[in-house]
């Protein structure tokens, strides 16, 4: 039988227990992609990657520059387009027949050629109206239908839409669109890449990379090893944590297990999706203070892909959780 001293003595033992964990470090995922899959991946960007051993499956891209085209999300809609009717069908079929009961009415459709000719001129004028709108919404639609390509970022957090050295061919200096083709163009032809030793070599030497860049927040770095596009979410991210008095530290990141899900070519440029398996410490810090606020778990599992131009350098181009 429990006396009330014992019930109060209980009690307060489960609240200081209560109270330890609300002081120690909760779990908390702050690594860079932690948040959810985004980047892309050519015109495979709204595509499941290739199951592995390492990964079976993965989380599909939620944030991506990447535009579904006809193509990829709207199947139907050409067919539609085609089976709308044509801008002025109906109308123009109505003044017809007004025009037609206009001279029947006036005098008979033989009845003098007065309600004719006014007829002939009202349709004259505006046949000419509709074919100055019909000109006007084709210049419109030419103007809108180019999108920035996808894998540029549209504006990064400096300003600079284009930072210079993003995906550029060696020694060139400029920046190449990395991703699929606008919407509306023609998709270019897939084709096979051949993924060997030294391939893996740099792709487990990039995931070192970000994830040390990522650690001491060195904007630059991340720009050199990433797509305009993922570098513009890396410094989101960044500039998050910041804004919350925070820092997120990651580091010791050792490959455990990867494996190739896919790797094909788009015109010039060169896809490789990778399913990796990995050791990290991640761990979330107090700016102020210094002390930890948030760790995240010691392993991860997710599909990195890298692109490159024809005979270049891989970068980053897409995270996604694998699962």
């Amino acid at each position: 039988m429990f006396t009330s001293s014992t019930r109060r003595t209980r009690a307060a033992t489960i609240f200081a227990l209560a109270a330890v964990l609300a002081v120690a470090a909760p779990v908390a995922e702050a690594r860079p992609g932690s948040g959810g899959g985004m980047g892309s991946r050519g015109s495979k960007t709204f595509n499941a990657p290739s199951s592995t051993t390492t990964a079976p499956s993965a989380a599909p891209i939620q944030r991506s520059q990447t535009q579904p085209g006809p193509a990829m999300g709207n199947p139907g809609m050409s067919s539609a387009a085609t089976q709308r009717p044509r801008f002025g069908g109906g109308f123009m079929a109505g003044l017809l027949g007004a025009g037609l009961l206009g001279a029947l009415l006036g005098g008979g459709f033989f009845g003098g050629l007065g309600g004719i000719a006014s007829m002939i001129g009202l349709l004259l004028q505006v046949g000419l109206i509709v074919m100055v709108v019909a000109f006007a919404v084709r210049w419109f639609r030419r103007r809108q239908g180019n999108p920035a390509p996808a894998g540029y970022a549209r504006s990064d957090l400096s300003g600079n839409s284009n930072p210079g050295g993003y995906g550029a061919a060696p020694g060139t200096g400029t920046g190449a669109a990395l991703g699929a083709a606008p919407r509306g163009a023609p998709q270019p032809s897939i084709g096979k890449v051949d993924i060997g030793p030294g391939d893996y070599q740099s792709f487990e030497i990039a995931l070192n990379d970000v994830q040390t860049a990522y650690g001491r927040e060195d904007v630059q770095a991340l720009r050199n090893l990433a797509t305009p596009e993922m570098a513009s979410y890396f410094v989101e991210e960044l500039r998050a944590n910041e804004s919350r008095g925070v820092v997120n530290r990651t580091s010791n990141v050792k490959l455990l297990q990867g494996d190739l899900s896919e790797a094909w070519s788009e015109g010039r440029m060169e896809y490789a999706t990778l399913a990796m398996r990995y050791a990290i410490t991640d761990v979330t810090i107090d700016r102020r203070t210094n002390q930890t606020v948030g760790t995240g778990e010691p392993e991860a599992l997710e599909l990195w892909t890298f692109v490159r131009e024809r005979g270049g350098r891989w970068i980053l181009s897409a995270i996604q959780q694998g699962r």
